[in-house]
């Protein structure tokens, strides 16, 4: 039994690579590719259903997926665009769930208010992942890629805060604005003492402790878990505490990590990362089974009708929020007389549409319970199942296809070059001040040099 499950196994993760290899060939981004090919594997008869299990997803997926961003994060690009990124993290996830939370309501019979919150909080956070995977091969702005990867970051902690708050209410039937508001910020400000309480203990003991490059490498693997665990225990935010833990990790990684501990690691994180994305994007589509079982109030066309105007007016209130967030502070500077550039005005849109919803979307969906405590039937779960996954469809595959030709469309060029010559230009700044130390070095030390031969060994490789 043991090995034919070893053997299922290998079976599939060498599938799923050669699934990977088949799309970047015909040039697909990789997320696309494997959903579409997890869904059109579910459509064969025959095939064993597979379900994703949530706390699979939210325990064994989530921390290392988060914690990987967090730590490859620009600091200088997040401080830099710190307002956009924690605005769109925050206030546009929960004006999406407001949104999505009123018009289910009126669009969809017997929702109530509750559910629409609920469905809101599982489909308002956009994918890390799948915005970064489909961008990887695309040059955009250095702006746009950071506002999106530190946006990423956080809303999956706003997102599900709603989810639990809104699922709460569905069971209980009751909803208090003031308890959710005072628990949201329990929630967050907690989570994020933990991950730097956390994150800090660490670094110290990978410090001062006798350990070894192979030591702190499988260290940082257990690292997010840790954070996460801990953070759930005292019912805070398991999410932004891996974020917050990672980030601060990250920023010092010099001073607790060697040179080898950060090169062993950066590789086997990489790999690492690249067998969960591509696992988890496949089993995405393979839950087509999942998501239509049970589907007996309501047809496929109505929930596709139902998506597709939900879907809408998600990227619609994003479209309006992202272009609000970019003009009204170049407005009203103008107001005051100061003189200030126009925005680009395609940012916003760019911004907007490369927002696609992934496996945070669809595990959140599929932690509803199905029953109540009291033995009914959760009300709605199979079209808020079905609705999830047709958005993600839309955003992932609609929208991942079609962000190449638009962007040609709308001439939008990286700002890889300029990027690029600031680089240069600081590593000439470095190379200078170090050939005016060795100067300096050389006219008041001239004795001393002669029997340092260090310095003599990086005199001769800054002079070449």
């Amino acid at each position: 039994m043991l090995h034919d499950l070893v053997l299922l196994g290998v079976c599939v993760l060498f599938s799923v690579l050669l699934l990977v290899i088949i799309g970047q060939k015909i040039g697909i981004a990789s997320p696309i590719f494997l959903v579409l090919s997890g869904l059109l594997v579910s459509l064969i008869t025959g095939v064993p259903t597979i379900e994703i299990e949530p706390d699979l997803v939210f325990l064994i997926f989530l921390p290392p997926i988060l914690f990987e961003a967090a730590w490859f994060t620009s600091w200088q690009d997040f401080h830099r665009w710190r307002k956009p990124i924690l605005s769109m993290a925050f206030g546009l996830v929960f004006i999406t769930s407001i949104v999505v939370g009123y018009l289910s309501t009126w669009l969809i019979p017997g929702f109530t208010l509750a559910l629409g919150f609920l469905l809101g909080g599982v489909n308002s956070p956009p994918d890390a992942v799948a915005a970064t995977s489909v961008l990887k091969n695309i040059k955009v702005p250095r702006k746009i890629n950071a506002l999106l990867e530190g946006e990423s970051l956080i809303n999956d902690a706003s997102s599900l805060i709603v989810f639990k708050f809104a699922l709460v209410a569905s069971i209980t039937g009751e909803f208090i604005w003031s308890e959710a508001v005072k628990d949201f910020f329990i929630m967050a400000i907690g989570g994020t003492i933990v991950g730097v309480v956390v994150g800090y203990f660490f670094s110290l003991v990978l410090k001062y402790l006798p350990t070894n490059s192979s030591i702190d490498t499988v260290m940082t693997l257990l690292i997010p878990y840790v954070m996460y665990i801990v953070a759930e225990h005292f019912e805070f935010s398991g999410v932004l505490a891996v974020v917050s833990g990672g980030l601060l990790m990250s920023y010092y990684s010099h001073w607790f990590l060697s040179h080898i501990s950060r090169i062993q690691s950066e590789s086997v994180w990489k790999v690492l990362i690249f067998m969960m994305n591509t696992i988890i994007f496949v089993l995405i589509g393979l839950e087509l089974p999942i998501v239509v079982k049970g589907l007996s109030q309501y047809t496929i066309t109505e929930g596709i009708y139902y998506s597709i105007i939900i879907g809408g007016a998600i990227v619609g209130t994003r479209l309006i929020y992202c272009y609000s967030l970019t003009y009204i502070p170049y407005f009203i500077k103008r107001s005051r007389g100061e003189h200030v550039a126009s925005p680009d005005w395609r940012e916003p849109f760019i911004i907007s549409f490369a927002a696609m919803r992934g496996v945070v979307s669809l595990a959140a969906a599929l932690a509803i319970p199905v029953f109540m405590p009291n033995g009914e039937a959760f009300p709605h779960r199979n079209i808020i199942l079905l609705v999830t996954f047709v958005i993600i469809l839309i955003t992932l595959v609609g929208q991942g296809l079609l962000l190449k030709p638009i962007l040609k469309i709308l001439n939008v060029k990286s700002d890889y070059e300029h990027e690029r010559s600031r680089e240069w230009q600081d590593l000439h700044l470095q190379r200078r001040l170090k050939q005016l130390s060795l100067e300096y070095i050389t006219t008041k030390y001239s004795e001393d040099i002669e029997r340092n031969s260090f310095v003599n060994h990086q005199k001769v490789k800054i002079g070449k």
